[in-house]
């Protein structure tokens, strides 16, 4: 297998480094506009199969030459590009998968679904922790019943250690994290899918394995578009972002006082973003690097051979360190790797596919524990 994956961030690299760990990857290419030192645990786990190439994506034909020369794409670069490069994989016939997280996007990218089946390849968006391995998840859960009711879905990147005031600390981009808090939610009610205000609803969810109580609230994205692939068939679906209790008191605060806003203001003669100043203030403060670990859980209730029940699945995984790789690289970085490799094994049908679609769940939960990340089914969770 060969295989190029965009972008030399934290994502891109815990991608390109458990690609490495896999013989039957014969070269691993990781481009970016500039690649400057490599992570510790890449660096450490390099050989002569790793190349790093510089590659502007807004290229078009150097990225053409580029997945030209590989079986398989792998993007852990910003959303908003994914769908240009989608169409480019399928105009090249190489296999494409993204870390997603526009439903927008990933309704273009559908489009191109009759040319992948054409090419005989594959494009899977979204392909990150969540929307992503949650996702896969859910659709294992739906899968165990014949009819189902309701689907929770539930997701946090936390700090193992809270600090305030928000305890909480940025594993991604706080970007991203201020859009999800501040665009509405879509889920599905009554088999509808209709759109809730982002930090609404609070709920909280106990976890075991040292984690505790969790606060859970609407944010955006999550789902995807298993909302419309099952309105009209289940008569909810919700997800929810996990936080430690208080954090989403304190970001409706935030948000309502209007500093998420973009709507520029006059500050001493210059127009100014509330959000950017947000964004650049809180973002520094919230850069900890500290360990940190993940949590996810859906619960499904249906009802199997006329008998009514729930069911419920959770991960919880924490920061690797002896590679010193966050259990968000691990969850992400990790999910975009198997991907790819089942997409170039030939594991997964042509066409345009969402991971709930197409993945196969226990393969797929398998290789997560090969790699210890664990998928397990847990007891009917209690309500604390």
């Amino acid at each position: 297998m060969r295989m190029l994956v965009l972008g030399a961030g934290l994502q891109g690299s815990a991608c390109a480094f458990d690609l490495l760990q896999e013989p039957t990857v014969t070269h691993v290419t990781l481009a970016d506009v500039r690649v400057a030192t490599l992570p510790s645990f890449l660096q450490q786990r390099a050989d002569a199969r790793l190349a790093c190439v510089a590659l502007d994506v807004r290229d078009a034909h150097a990225v053409r030459a580029a997945f030209a020369q590989c079986d398989a794409v792998l993007s852990a670069i910003p959303y908003y590009f994914n769908a240009a490069l989608a169409r480019i994989a399928v105009e090249v016939g190489v296999h494409f998968a993204d870390l997603g997280g526009n439903t927008q996007i990933v309704q273009e990218q559908k489009q191109l679904h009759d040319a992948a089946c054409a090419k005989g390849i594959s494009v899977i968006p979204d392909t990150g922790l969540a929307p992503g391995m949650v996702n896969v998840v859910a659709q294992h859960g739906i899968d165990q019943f014949d009819t189902v009711e309701s689907v929770q879905l539930y997701v946090g990147g936390l700090p193992q250690v809270p600090e305030p005031p928000l305890g909480y600390q940025i594993a991604y981009s706080i970007e991203g994290m201020v859009d999800y808090y501040t665009t509405p939610s879509l889920v599905v009610r009554d088999g509808t899918p209709t759109t809730v205000s982002a930090l609404s609803e609070v709920e909280f969810i106990k976890f075991e394995d040292g984690v505790g109580t969790l606060e859970a609230f609407h944010t955006a994205g999550g789902l995807s578009t298993m909302v419309y692939r099952y309105a009209g068939k289940i008569p909810v679906m919700e997800y929810k972002t996990l936080r430690y209790p208080g954090h989403a008191a304190v970001m409706l605060a935030i948000r309502d006082l209007g500093l998420l806003s973009t709507t520029p203001v006059d500050v001493k003669g210059q127009q100014i973003a509330p959000r950017d100043v947000f964004v650049k203030v809180a973002g520094e403060a919230l850069r900890k690097g500290k360990p940190d670990l993940v949590a996810l859980r859906v619960v499904v209730v249906g009802s199997k051979d006329g008998v009514s029940r729930t069911r419920a699945w959770e991960v919880v995984d924490r920061y690797d360190s002896a590679h010193a790789i966050s259990a968000m690289m691990r969850t992400t970085g990790y999910t975009l790797s198997i991907t790819g490799q089942l997409q170039a094994a030939g594991a997964i049908a042509p066409g345009v596919h969402t991971p709930d679609e197409c993945i196969p769940a226990e393969r797929y939960f398998a290789l997560l524990a090969a790699r210890g990340v664990m998928v397990r089914e847990i007891a009917t969770p209690e309500t604390p």
